[in-house]
């Protein structure tokens, strides 16, 4: 990165964070002020200041536009250029890619100013569309690959353009990722065509718009990561070669910094004898999909949709807002009709599609998505339509080769296909190994429950997690080693727990008590109503119940739970774990988006049981009911392969 201390090197509004965005607050004001105050309203006598808001504004969409393009892997996957992903240290270093908004539109309020003449610019004027492209191919084409290749010395590269070059996957963002010099230098390579066609008596309104959006469309193209031009166009017409650039042209500038330093046009390194010898045949090789490494995941992780305002919490619409756990935002409220509208299009036409992915020890790990929305698993209507999905996601999984597929919290329910039972009894030969997750979330719930509680109030218990938590909770001689987990404890003793299980159905709870050992079939306790556990502080919530239910508890309980959705945190004077998660590995690499409301990092536990399952080479399918005598055995495989628990108590 660049060197502390260099003169330009940092931004003036630095330290402002979300507040920079004031300093368009004169530009509203005037506008605001000459909406009142000028009798004059029309098209044609917009405020020079509404202009710049609006060319701003438009110049910020071009660069997310492109970077939800970049993310769309479900069109993408195989154009794509550098194949690892964008992790959460690069996007946290890009967070300020706008910043060269700000400043260039500071730099042409000035300039309106010192020439007042570009304040009452025509709306068109076609002469100016010839005079600004000689300028720029004249002088600012030249110019900017003249300075890019001086920024490539060993002092501005050092102190200033390390900066942009740090980024390891070029995107639409890491285009306005640079240091203040390098975008002033860019403010005069923009500004050159633009101010010479004013001055020429030639500029207009409309040419400023054209010719600046489409700057930045070409900007955020060469650093967009996926090749989109057929390389049968510049073998039929080979001189375009010299005149617009590609993506790969401008990644192998990335990746090899010494090659490819021309703004748009190739003709100038060409010229400069700069021009990489691989540009056209490694463009050619990536642009037919032979050279991509579209490879084969290890692992799959098939999500489903939450609700209507969590399915725009991915890259593909926001990469910042994917890179946090899920909040509710005003923006969310805005697109939420637009969010509906694309949900309701894609029951009917859309199917499993990839969404994200990572790498971790050498291996591709991806999470596809079933594009049905939470509501949708509980209308009976529509289950078979959602089987279907999983089914052919399954098959489709393990006709390329993947080793793991592991379900999501519905795509698994009891009711719906018996935690994936149905498709391995349907598909008996299948390879990929369909793993439910369970076990691991069983363990880690259990291995959240503090070692002094001799009372636990269990809803839930006839799951298939409740019926593992209530008969590994009973057992007195099970060892779990939570001195890996809390530091200097050890649990020795098993939890010699009463487990109250509230359950209306005496014949499920029977069947449940007859699988414990006699010996400690005593601590299940059937209870039918919540106010028997008014004097239990550990509820461990695995069925939906309402505030007034909770009011039951007592005042300092914690609510453990494995219920989706989660539970409304009502209670004031108690704390809620959130549902139960693992962090990955630390060597995981490219992971730069948050699963749901889990923090950066964080998984939830039936996709860490799936990455366990993978880590280990087990054999085996994981389906229907959990297997109580694993729970320990899949818990130290997780610990063993660097996956840790993470505490998610909060109180409200």
């Amino acid at each position: 990165c660049t060197e502390m201390g260099a003169p330009l090197s940092t931004w003036p509004w630095e330290n402002l964070g979300i507040y920079k965005y004031l300093l368009y607050g004169p530009f509203v004001a005037k506008v605001v002020y000459e909406w009142f105050y000028n009798e004059e309203h029309s098209y044609y006598n917009l405020s020079w200041c509404l202009h710049l808001l609006i060319l701003s504004g438009l110049r910020g969409l071009i660069h997310v536009l492109w970077g939800s393009y970049s993310h769309m892997l479900f069109l993408t996957r195989n154009r794509r250029i550098l194949q690892q992903g964008v992790d959460f240290k690069q996007i946290d270093k890009e967070w300020d890619w706008d910043n060269f908004l700000i400043l260039q539109t500071l730099v042409a309020s000035m300039a309106c100013y010192v020439f007042p003449f570009l304040q009452h610019l025509p709306i068109w004027n076609i002469k100016g569309l010839f005079v600004t492209l000689i300028l720029h191919v004249g002088v600012s084409e030249p110019l900017f690959y003249w300075v890019h290749k001086k920024f490539h010395g060993d002092y501005l590269f050092t102190h200033y353009h390390s900066l942009h070059h740090s980024s390891p996957v070029p995107e639409s963002f890491t285009a306005g990722h640079a240091t203040l010099l390098e975008h002033l230098i860019l403010t005069v390579v923009i500004g050159i065509p633009i101010l010479g066609t004013s001055m020429m008596g030639y500029g207009s309104a409309s040419l400023t718009y054209v010719y600046v959006l489409i700057f930045d469309f070409l900007r955020c193209l060469g650093h967009g990561n996926v090749e989109i031009f057929p390389h049968q166009l510049f073998e039929k017409f080979q001189f375009l070669r010299y005149v617009i650039y590609t993506p790969t042209y401008h990644s192998l500038h990335h990746s090899d910094k010494d090659t490819n330093f021309c703004l748009f046009m190739p003709l100038f390194d060409a010229l400069g004898g700069t021009l990489n010898k691989k540009s056209w045949q490694t463009h050619k090789t990536l642009s037919s999909g032979s050279g991509n490494g579209d490879r084969v995941p290890y692992f799959v992780f098939l999500a489903h949709i939450v609700d209507v305002s969590s399915c725009m919490h991915v890259q593909f619409v926001l990469r910042s807002f994917a890179s946090l756990p899920y909040t509710t935002r005003l923006f969310l409220v805005i697109g939420w009709p637009v969010a509906f509208l694309v949900l309701l299009a894609m029951w009917v036409w859309s199917k499993t599609f990839l969404v994200s992915f990572y790498n971790l020890r050498g291996r591709l790990h991806q999470t596809w998505v079933v594009p049905r929305c939470g509501f949708q698993y509980f209308l009976p209507f529509a289950t078979d339509g959602i089987n279907k999905q999983i089914e052919l996601a399954i098959l489709r999984a393990d006709k390329i080769g993947v080793k793991v597929i592991s379900l999501a919290a519905l795509n698994k329910n009891e009711s719906l296909n018996g935690g994936g039972k149905l498709f391995v009894d349907k598909h008996p030969n299948l390879r990929v190994r369909v793993v439910h997750g369970n076990t691991l979330t069983a363990a880690v719930i259990l291995n959240e429950i503090p070692q002094d509680v001799k009372e636990v109030f269990l809803t839930g218990a006839t799951s298939k997690l409740g019926r593992a938590i209530a008969l590994y909770l009973c057992q007195k001689k099970v060892k779990v080693l939570v001195g890996r987990v809390r530091k200097g404890t050890n649990r020795t003793n098993a939890l010699r727990a009463t487990m109250q299980m509230l359950t209306l159905s005496t014949d499920r709870f029977q069947r449940i008590q007859k699988e414990a050992p006699l010996e400690y079939q005593s601590y299940l306790v059937q209870v039918t109503k919540y106010q028997a556990a008014q004097n239990c502080k550990t509820w461990i919530v695995g069925k939906w119940i309402t505030p007034r239910e909770q009011y039951w508890a007592p005042r300092g309980t914690h609510f453990h739970q494995f219920v989706v959705p989660p539970i409304l945190p009502f209670r004031r004077d108690c704390t809620y774990g959130d549902l139960a998660a693992m962090r990955l590995p630390e060597d995981v690499e490219g992971l730069g988006c948050c699963e749901y409301t889990m923090d950066r990092g964080v998984v939830h536990a039936c996709h860490a049981g799936g990455v366990v399952h993978s880590l280990e080479g087990w054999s085996h399918h994981e389906v229907g009911a959990i297997d109580v005598n694993r729970i320990d055995l899949v818990w130290e495989a997780a610990l063993k392969h660097g996956l840790r628990p993470v505490s998610h108590s909060k109180r409200n």
